[in-house]
């Protein structure tokens, strides 16, 4: 996910983000972990509104008798020292990208041949995997802003039962102001994310501690002989409520997509010494109250809050919630560039909203569907138990599908022997599959709601992948070999016009389709010839050296290719005055740019679906314009429109 805060971090020799040893080391170090406070743990950090609330009084709710209690918090001590502490902060942070984390970064540390003669004919299986969840992530993006500013707003019915209909108006107003806000960009609060989380953490552990300390004994939780004295009493029962007890844990995947941003220390630390803590004391505190006040179960953290502190509790969790909402709605921003850069979402508008922070960007398309859909859940649902029904299913899967990756990442790529990995697999993916299963019990409650939305992610991004690998050998197979081109235009030596023509190939071999309709239909051509491939690396930034090659051909042709990493945008022109140092000069004002206008028509003979084809048609007609992709100057762009028939 992007950063919300400009970070001062400097990448180390393998890649990771770290701080150089200086004077001004400690105030960057602490800089970072205030930074990773409020991006990384605002999913995380406001479970506590609706975790224990789920165990006790929703829909497959146990008594808060002492050995359930006992037995609930311990399940969710162990899910956030195995889920969080083990699996991802000792282990799968370890496997970035050049210092980038996600599960899109982890994929392209996979490096086999095998996978590239599969990907020669079709996606790999590893790689649909990986975009299945990839798009169970956006279900997740929708679920927690709904779930967590609903749950805040709640605690205004505790207060007077006259405010109880003005829950759900007051979290879509909070949630439209929200999205509405996006396009001004996260910079300005951004600053404040960091020390509104401290207060909240500090706050929840605050009231938390209180409770402890009356009831001490709730301690003994700590002994997982209570987890499973729990489970093997209510047996389906009890794996059932395991589809509470992850909410306590959905904020997991954040952790490891964010480590780019702050790098692997200050996220430990920040968890170890701040959120970890934190949890625990509230967690634990929340228990205790219901060893005293069986009654609480209906909203067990509120339960904790005393009558006079409630109304600035409910300001302090909604300020915790939007922190929350708007790291996972920056992070869907984040995973659809990264997937349009790698070639597996269509073109969409990203706009810059910081001149400093290149990880700061707003996706107008995104933004409105993600808020509709909001909108749409909190009207449909009303209630944050409701909605807990539908949450879980995207989190856990994705997990599972991350500890599956990175099992392969450390045999295939790292080289460990399978009798070390091994049981790394079969106990991460034991906890996944085990949540991700009591998650799955509540399908028809809700939880089709983000199974749907990753199934329409999923389509589409297979589909786009596929039917551009279909195009580009269509393409590939009608492309005349460059050398042949270039001993035509020797013989036949065309009449040459003053200034730079760039014509755009998504293949970097043989001649441009688009060339050859230019020179067919003008027979002319200008001084300047490039030939311009811009190719998507498996690497989060390619850096500013190895950005641009320019190959002298002859006749004056160039090929100038630009790489660009799944980070990164892409803006031709400025590549192009890049060439300079190479030898090729352009002027920007005798510089015209070929482009083809594609007619595709689903009646060739590519091995695809009929709806598929008609599907990738579809979004082809309106993606966002190439012009405005790479940043071409509209008034010195030529398109020729061609018909591909597929």
């Amino acid at each position: 996910m992007p950063s919300t805060t400009e970070t001062t971090s400097t990448r180390s020799s393998n890649g990771s983000a770290s701080v150089p040893p200086s004077v001004e080391a400690r105030p960057r170090g602490l800089a970072l972990a205030l930074g990773a406070l409020g991006v990384v743990y605002g999913d995380i950090g406001t479970s506590p509104l609706y975790a224990v609330k789920e165990c006790f009084s929703g829909e497959h709710a146990v008594r808060p008798e002492v050995a359930n209690v006992l037995g609930v918090l311990s399940l969710i001590f162990w899910a956030l020292t195995m889920v969080v502490s083990v699996k991802y902060l000792m282990f799968v942070m370890r496997a970035d990208n050049h210092g980038e984390g996600g599960i899109l970064a982890l994929l392209a540390l996979v490096k086999d041949e095998r996978d590239a003669k599969k990907e020669a004919v079709g996606a790999g299986f590893l790689t649909l995997l990986v975009l299945f969840g990839a798009a169970l992530l956006y279900g997740d993006g929708v679920i927690t802003p709904a779930i967590s500013v609903l749950s805040a707003m709640e605690g205004l019915s505790l207060a007077t039962t006259a405010l109880d209909k003005l829950v759900v108006p007051l979290t879509l107003a909070t949630l439209i102001g929200l999205f509405l806000a996006q396009s001004r960009g996260t910079g300005g609060i951004g600053k404040v994310f960091g020390p509104v989380m401290l207060v909240w953490f500090s706050s929840i552990g605050v009231v938390g501690a209180v409770q402890l300390v009356k009831h001490p004994q709730i301690l003994d939780a700590v002994n997982p002989i209570h987890a499973a004295r729990f489970l093997a009493h209510h047996r389906v029962h009890g794996f059932l409520v395991l589809g509470s007890v992850v909410l306590a844990i959905t904020g997991a995947e954040a952790l490891y997509a964010d480590m780019g941003h702050f790098g692997r220390g200050p996220i430990r630390k920040t968890w170890f010494s701040i959120v970890f803590p934190a949890l625990l004391l509230n967690y634990f505190g929340q228990g205790a109250h219901l060893l005293e006040d069986a009654a609480a179960a209906s909203n067990p953290f509120y339960a904790l809050v005393p009558r006079w502190g409630l109304y600035p509790m409910v300001a302090i969790a909604t300020a915790a919630t939007v922190v929350a909402s708007q790291a996972l709605i920056s992070g869907a921003y984040s995973l659809t560039q990264q997937a349009m850069q790698l070639g597996f979402f269509p073109r969409v508008t990203i706009v810059h909203t910081s001149q400093h922070t290149e990880g700061q960007i707003f996706v107008p398309e995104i933004n409105w569907l993600l808020l509709a859909a909001c909108v749409g859940l909190v009207l449909a649902f009303k209630s944050s138990s409701a909605l807990a029904a539908a949450y879980g299913i995207a989190v856990t899967g994705t997990m599972a599908i991350t500890t599956i990756v990175y099992y392969v990442v450390v045999t295939r790529t790292w080289g460990w022997p399978r009798w070390k990995a091994l049981p790394l697999l079969v106990t991460f993916l034991g906890i996944d599959l085990a949540f991700f299963t009591s998650s799955a019990t509540k399908f028809v409650d809700g939880g089709w709601f983000p199974v749907l939305m990753a199934g329409a992610v999923y389509t589409v991004m297979t589909t786009w992948q596929s039917g551009r690998r279909h195009l580009a050998r269509h393409m590939a197979e009608a492309m005349l070999p460059l050398q042949t081109f270039l001993d035509d235009v020797e013989a036949v030596k065309p009449h040459r016009v003053k200034g730079t023509a760039v014509f755009m190939a998504a293949n970097p071999n043989g001649v441009p389709p688009i060339l050859l309709h230019h020179f067919k239909h003008n027979q002319a051509l200008h001084e300047k010839v490039v030939l311009l491939n811009v190719s998507n690396e498996h690497v989060p930034e390619v850096a500013r050296q190895e950005r641009v090659k320019v190959t002298e051909l002859s006749n004056g042709f160039y090929r100038v290719n630009i790489r660009t990493g799944f980070m990164q945008q892409t803006n031709v022109p400025l590549a192009l005055a890049a060439c300079a140092r190479q030898g090729l000069v352009i002027d920007p004002a005798r510089t015209s740019y070929f482009l083809g206008r594609e007619t595709l028509l689903p009646t060739g003979r590519a091995r695809m679906m009929p709806w598929r084809k008609t599907l990738f048609a579809f979004i082809s007609r309106n993606a966002r314009p190439a012009t405005a992709h790479f940043g071409l100057p509209p008034n010195r762009v030529v398109e020729l429109g061609m018909q591909i028939d597929f």
